[in-house]
Formats: C-alpha cells, structure tokens, sequence
C-alpha cells in the first residue's frame, strides 16, 4: 500500500501549513500507521500546548494550568499506544517552567 501524504490525505493536508516539521512527521507516522484518531490527538495537544503559552503571555496562569493538564492527559493517550512522543513532551515541559 501506497505512504499516505498531504497529497492523498485530507489530515495531513490540512495540519502540514500549521504544525511544526516535528508534529507533522508525527502526524505522518500515525496516519500510515492508520491511527488517524492518534493524529487528531496529536493535533489537539499541539492547539492546546500553543494555547497555553498565549495564556502565558496574558499572564493567565490558572488557565495555562488547566490547559496542560488537557495536554499532558492526551500525551498519555499516545505514548500508550507506543508512539514516540519525546519533541511533545519537550514542548510540555519547557511551557510548564514557564507557569509561576
């Protein structure tokens, strides 16, 4: 069977323009290995990892809390199916210092 790729995958086309090259090569690791529900994930943990460093720059702190905590449950979620999430848990982490 054919890699998919932003050519013949509406997922893939859609999240290339707006996710870093690390994310999207996540992306297309799960989408060929038919997890599109992981990918979807993955894209929400990306919107909610950069949503939490906007709330950073607000000085929202309780929200940024609340909004990692969202991340860090849908990290688990992928890690357990044995993917490879290290770049994500990297983001996780270097936005959490941020929280005072």
């Amino acid at each position: 069977m054919a890699r998919k790729n932003t050519r013949n995958n509406k997922l893939l086309f859609n999240s290339k323009d707006i996710t870093s090259p690390k994310v999207y090569a996540l992306l297309v690791n799960l989408v060929n290995e038919d997890r599109e529900d992981l990918a979807e994930q993955v894209l929400k943990v990306d919107y909610l990892l950069q949503y939490a460093t906007t709330c950073i720059k607000g000085k929202d702190y309780i929200e940024a809390r609340e909004t990692l905590e969202k991340a860090i449950s849908r990290i688990d979620i992928v890690k357990q199916e044995g993917f490879n999430t290290e770049y994500l848990d990297y983001l996780y982490e270097g936005i959490s210092k941020k929280i005072k």
